[in-house]
């Protein structure tokens, strides 16, 4: 009998993968400073990020916008 592999293999993508934090850590610098620029001029950021609706801080939002973002491209 030949060997094969299990077809649901235990792996997280979101821990292991080098492409998942990339493109995580340059959505999240890009939609932060988006953020910090549409406070520092007194804009309601939360409007501008979609999945921020409901976040109780800048941080939260901007994470939240990045999950939102990147379950759109993956």
């Amino acid at each position: 009998m030949q060997h094969t592999s299990p077809l649901h293999q235990e792996r997280s993508l979101a821990n292991g993968s080098w492409a998942f934090w990339c493109i995580f850590l340059l959505a999240f610098s890009l939609l932060f400073s988006v953020v910090l620029l549409a406070k520092l001029v007194g804009l309601h950021w939360r409007e501008l990020l979609p999945g921020a609706e409901q976040a109780p801080g800048m941080v939260q939002g901007v994470k939240a916008a990045v999950y939102t973002f990147m379950s759109h491209i993956i």
